[in-house]
């Protein structure tokens, strides 16, 4: 019995920072998404690299709970259009043959999520889920991995107004998933109001109407 209370009061305080440290419900007016966040994340500039060879304007946003570690990478595709235009201009003027020099603009943004899950399917870890989800009635995909050292990466890509959002939870060998985190995926307008829409929003098309 003696030596039951000694391992629980270890355990307790063990994991007593992972309870102590308080969640927040951090927003992001420069990208407009909302998430739950371990406290206040880190946030690094970077340049990501699209399907179709453009660099693109990005964020990281990453935070961790002891061995728990969370990010949200927001691309603004916005400068796509003008990106690709550029490339194919340059791309004439070295004299390539036309084909070869067209522009890609609107692959690159319909295939946004899809290529942001590839780059989860290269890697080193056996994959669990993969499917359709919705957050806030903003359609996106869903990926659950098995890392080689037992931890498990839950991930979602939604694409909102033109902007990518991969988010991603990774958690120690038997965790729970990282659920705070995930499901608190919402989006913001340009006064920070979070957009709920009535139906479903696909990305390239017009907006539903809210729900309120």
């Amino acid at each position: 019995m003696r030596r039951m209370l000694i391992a629980i009061a270890v355990a307790l305080f063990l994991s007593g920072p992972l309870f102590a440290q308080d969640w927040i419900e951090y927003a992001s007016q420069r990208d407009f998404f909302t998430i739950n966040f371990p406290g206040q994340p880190a946030v690094q500039e970077i340049k990501y690299t699209s399907e179709h060879g453009i660099d693109l304007p990005a964020r990281v946003y990453s935070a961790a709970s002891g061995q728990s570690r969370y990010s949200v990478t927001a691309v603004d595709f916005n400068p796509a259009a003008q990106l690709h235009q550029e490339k194919s201009k340059t791309c004439v003027a070295s004299g390539a043959y036309p084909d070869v020099c067209g522009d890609r603009s609107q692959n690159d943004l319909r295939g946004a999520m899809d290529h942001a899950i590839f780059g989860f399917l290269k890697r080193n870890a056996k994959v669990t889920l993969y499917g359709y989800y919705n957050a806030d009635l903003v359609e996106g995909k869903s990926l659950q991995l098995e890392n080689p050292d037992g931890s498990r990466t839950f991930a979602v890509v939604n694409m909102h107004q033109n902007r990518l959002y991969i988010v991603e939870g990774t958690v120690p060998r038997g965790f729970p998933p990282p659920a705070l985190f995930q499901q608190s995926l919402g989006f913001i307008d340009n006064e920070g109001k979070r957009i709920r829409y009535a139906t479903v929003y696909h990305n390239l098309y017009p907006a539903p109407p809210r729900s309120r």
